[in-house]
């Protein structure tokens, strides 16, 4: 077989070693090592031949394939993935590296601006009033403070982000589709089938274009309605909240056990984790990356919201209560959510933000590029969407399903 070259996803790297001679076995007996009890099935010299076969198939496309967030048989293709990236077996553990391939779809900024700019062609400056404000936001030793400026317009951005994603037909289609998934009664559950909810949610987040999804779960506020509309964005009655708070630890137990939950963990870690290193505070110190990888959890069993009305409080519905002895594992857990500076100064704080190396001038060019023509996209389509937004969208076939879709 030839050598793993990028873009190999596992699907295709798996198909490829079912029809080698050499690779077949190979991978079945990796396989039998990582279900259950490997050991006992594969017999008293299980750990040597789990190692040969690891190892060799460390030269076959299965070593760096990966697959894609929301494709078809995508649990396919993941558990091909983690057969050679995590064995049960004590010193089988390859470094887990990122098991999604890097996303092309990035927020379009340019093409949104220029779409807006048409939009806004006939319209005056003046028709649109605005005012600037700054916040800071600093890392705990001191070393870097980040600067947030946005626009603070007469239109609630959460809502005009409800009203950009009703103009939008893929967009609407399918936020419709999860709502009322999420807020129709089930005989069996209760209130809501929590689990055909969760499936609807993740269909979102996994099809919709982040320009849509981020603007509706990061839009910044600073009124309790608007961060309330925020916070109801998924819906958390049903996909969120239950009567009592189940153990963290326990959750990411049950998380870890499905390949889809576990491998979107494995994203969330790899693309926001925060490093002293970095000068904005955040390793991969790619935004979009991060954002996407937040979004990718919603609809798991560690499904991350907002925890009250504020800004920077996010994270799992679960405690560190009764975690015994594991405790200090359960609050590092809740810490990568609670205190992650790369969601705060990417997603929480979602807007045009600057940062400054004490006692330097140093910025990022990219950064404030990026962060400026998001500026001026906004100020454009705030306006757009003030003014499309008085126009009608479908009508909806209940009460509930409007009032989650349009107030």
């Amino acid at each position: 077989m030839a050598l793993s070259a990028s873009g190999w996803d596992c699907l295709r790297a798996g198909d490829t070693c079912s029809s080698d001679d050499t690779c077949s076995p190979r991978l079945r007996t990796l396989r039998q090592c990582v279900a259950g009890d490997g050991s006992v099935k594969l017999g008293p010299g299980a750990r040597n031949q789990c190692e040969n076969a690891m190892t060799a198939l460390l030269s076959t496309p299965l070593h760096g394939c990966q697959c894609k967030r929301g494709m078809k048989k995508e649990k396919n293709c993941l558990s091909i993935y983690w057969s050679l990236h995590q064995s049960v077996l004590h010193g089988l553990s390859l470094v887990e590296s990122y098991p999604y391939e890097p996303e092309e779809r990035g927020s379009d900024y340019v093409r949104l601006a220029s779409i807006a700019a048409g939009e806004w062609a006939s319209c005056h400056y003046e028709c649109f009033t605005a005012s600037a404000f700054s916040s800071t936001v600093g890392r705990g030793n001191g070393r870097v403070n980040y600067t947030r400026r946005s626009i603070l317009t007469t239109v609630n951005r959460c809502l005009d982000a409800a009203k950009a994603c009703n103009i939008d037909e893929t967009c609407q289609k399918i936020r419709t589709e999860y709502v009322s998934a999420c807020i129709q009664p089930s005989a069996r559950s209760g209130p809501c089938n929590r689990p055909r909810c969760n499936k609807a949610l993740r269909k979102f987040f996994d099809r919709v274009p982040p320009d849509y999804t981020h603007e509706l779960l990061f839009c910044p506020c600073t009124d309790t309605a608007c961060a309330e509309r925020r916070r109801q964005t998924i819906v958390p009655s049903c996909s969120y909240e239950d009567k009592d708070k189940p153990n963290c630890l326990a959750q990411l137990r049950i998380c870890k056990a499905d390949y889809v939950c576990r491998s979107r963990w494995a994203q969330f870690q790899y693309d926001c984790q925060p490093s002293d290193l970095s000068a904005s505070g955040c390793k991969q110190e790619n935004y979009g990356a991060c954002l996407l990888a937040y979004t990718g959890l919603i609809g798991s069993t560690i499904t991350p919201n907002y925890l009250d009305n504020s800004t920077s409080n996010v994270g799992p519905w679960c405690s560190c209560a009764a975690s015994g002895n594991h405790r200090e594992q359960c609050n590092d857990f809740l810490t990568f959510f609670h205190d992650n500076i790369c969601l705060i100064i990417y997603g929480l704080s979602f807007g045009p933000m600057t940062f400054d190396l004490e006692g330097s001038n140093s910025r990022s060019p990219m950064f404030a590029f990026q962060s400026s023509l998001k500026l001026q996209v906004r100020f454009i389509s705030n306006f757009i969407c003030s003014f499309l937004g008085t126009m009608s969208t479908k009508f909806l076939h209940s009460f509930e399903k409007f009032r989650f879709l349009n107030f």
